[in-house]
């Protein structure tokens, strides 16, 4: 069911204004507070009403299901992996825009217009401040070194995000690099992968380990929290590099559905969420680094400092998804 995240619609009704014909049907598997906002201002800005249907789990069985029935427009999700599925699926289709040609670099856009990214994340380490040096830590391949064994906390390992930094360990190494540094990785683990990126910062608030792994812009949110302000402020960042590259990076995305009923205002949707004005929400609120050049990162996201981003192919890191979750299966990296 899709549930109208905008309140100008019910405003008009109030007002006894006629509803707009307009609108677009959304399908997202972001949090409602990360897109509200974005969905709110170009509402108000173009009159179009967007509805949106948070989709947590099954989205691409749910789109192929509906076929050509889909009420869907839009999909927004996170992860390449993610984003090459719907497309591998047949569910989406091309689009042809000199206003995402131009806002969008072609490193964050399928090389066939069928997906196109909104943000980049960085998976780094959140070191404590009390029990890790500067420079302890340096490199992913690190985390397999004995040293840190009973040190590391993560979430499990067939999550999303730690199936890209698998994905792209073997993109750097080879799979049984990878399958060896998985069970390193594994057996510095100070107990059973589970919960979420910030439950690993609050463990090692609790001092249950030193480092853990984690996305960027957690940080932010948990700044924002006041019961996790304390966590937050136990670790630093850290910007690890893969010993042949840089630190590695994701995206959250977009694609426009094969079925598409509105079309048209799916297509203002996308390219106003390319524009400066959302690029600039997407930093400011949600502490993720903008896909469109010149916009800036948020003061607090530019404290974090400096890194260098892995130069590894999005696609790339895509087509090793696969091959990442069978080797953390074969390694019983959640067990």
């Amino acid at each position: 069911m899709f549930a109208r995240t905008s309140l100008y619609a019910l405003m008009a009704i109030a007002a006894g204004a006629p509803l707009l014909a307009d609108e677009v049907n959304v399908y997202s598997l972001r949090q409602p507070e990360l897109v509200q906002p974005l969905f709110d201002l170009f509402t108000k800005e173009t009159g179009i009403a967007v509805n949106v249907a948070f989709v947590e789990k099954g989205m691409v069985e749910r789109l192929v299901s509906e076929g050509d029935r889909s009420p869907a427009d839009l999909v927004m999700t996170v992860d390449i992996a993610r984003l090459a599925q719907v497309v591998e699926a047949g569910v989406t289709q091309p689009v042809t825009s000199d206003v995402l040609a131009a806002n969008i670099p072609a490193e964050f856009r399928d090389p066939g217009n069928q997906w196109f990214g909104l943000t980049t994340r960085a998976r780094i380490v959140y070191a404590s401040k009390d029990r890790v040096a500067d420079g302890e830590v340096t490199t992913y391949e690190d985390l397999a070194d004995p040293k840190w064994k009973g040190r590391i906390c993560t979430r499990p390992g067939t999550h999303d995000y730690n199936l890209g930094l698998m994905a792209a360990m073997i993109e750097h190494h080879d799979a049984d690099y990878a399958r060896d540094w998985a069970k390193g990785l594994r057996a510095n683990l100070a107990h059973a992968p589970e919960g979420s990126d910030r439950a690993q910062v609050k463990s090692i608030w609790a001092g249950e380990c030193d480092i853990s792994l984690g996305n960027t812009y957690y940080m932010g949110a948990m700044l924002a929290d006041p019961e996790q302000v304390e966590w937050a402020n136990s670790v630093r960042i850290v910007y690890p590099v893969f010993e042949n590259g840089g630190t590695h990076m994701n995206v959250s995305g977009m694609a426009l559905t094969k079925a598409a009923p509105n079309k048209e205002a799916a297509l203002k949707l996308m390219e106003f969420l390319s524009s400066d004005e959302a690029q600039a929400i997407y930093a400011e609120t949600n502490h993720e680094f903008p896909v469109k050049p010149g916009v800036a990162r948020s003061a607090l996201v530019a404290s974090w400092g400096e890194f260098t981003p892995d130069n590894l192919n999005l696609m790339d890191v895509a087509r090793s998804r696969p091959e990442a979750l069978k080797l953390m299966e074969e390694v019983n990296y959640d067990g």
